[in-house]
């Protein structure tokens, strides 16, 4: 079950984040474009992109 304090976040579990990481190392997944800005990434801003993130993706989380 996904929730905040899961030691694999954003992942289910540990399947989905190694599944995650082949596709990577096979180069199915890419970055599109560099990032828009020199600021370094905090906690807080990584909160915000993985909850924007949820809130277009509901199949990551859990039915109620």
């Amino acid at each position: 079950m996904w929730c905040s304090e899961n030691k694999f976040r954003p992942f289910c579990c540990k399947r989905c984040q190694l599944i995650d990481l082949g596709e990577w190392a096979e180069e199915n997944h890419k970055i599109s474009q560099p990032m828009q800005s020199n600021e370094p990434l905090n906690e807080e801003m990584l909160d915000a992109l993985e909850e924007q993130f949820l809130q277009h993706n509901k199949f990551f989380v859990d039915s109620e």
